[in-house]
């Protein structure tokens, strides 16, 4: 088995692509070791000790490490564990978790006035086919919050959250292009 590794935009995180889909729905991620026990590959990784972020994605594994570690030092640790992790076809999650609960930052809403459900509905439409895509290629993935006075609240996830270039991906971007399609989108924020 060979797996790719590219570089996103944040130098803290790498993208590592096994060649075979990681998680058929949906991402995860994983900001803790605690959140990771739930999923034997995260907790792997974390138990590194370097790692502080895992994020999986259709067909990648988005891993941060701490400031100071170099991954000259942990990206052959990481693709061991990696490699180990599909050789073995182990299970991406621990049976007693296939229902595992949202943390409760991610239930955080901001929400939306149901007058609002048309715009929301073209809003959601331009993440899944314009946004979303975009993001993950460079390691990340972008969940949507609410939308609440001519504003969309946005999270960052994996290679994006803490990305030196987020900020600018979010406003110059993400709002831009929301803007363009959705002319009732004043602002995009961070939640």
């Amino acid at each position: 088995m060979f797996i790719e590794t590219e570089t996103t935009p944040n130098p803290a995180t790498l993208k590592f692509l096994p060649g075979e889909i990681v998680m058929a729905d949906g991402t995860r991620e994983f900001t803790s070791a605690e959140e990771a026990a739930i999923s034997p590959l995260a907790d792997a990784l974390f138990s590194l000790g370097d790692v502080t972020g895992v994020l999986f994605g259709r067909e990648f594994v988005s891993v941060t490490i701490a400031p100071g570690s170099a991954w000259s030092d942990t990206k052959p640790q990481v693709l061991a564990v990696l490699l180990d992790h599909f050789v073995s076809q182990a299970p991406l999650f621990v049976a007693a978790s296939a229902g595992f609960s949202v943390p409760a930052e991610e239930d955080e809403d901001f929400g939306d006035d149901p007058a609002d459900a048309d715009i929301v509905d073209q809003i959601l439409d331009l993440i899944e086919t314009r946004i979303r895509p975009a993001v993950a290629n460079d390691g990340g993935d972008i969940s949507y919050r609410g939308f609440r006075d001519g504003v969309v609240y946005l999270r960052m996830q994996g290679a994006c959250s803490g990305c030196p270039s987020s900020s600018a991906t979010l406003k110059n971007g993400i709002e831009a292009l929301l803007k363009h399609y959705v002319p009732e989108v004043n602002e995009v924020r961070a939640a």
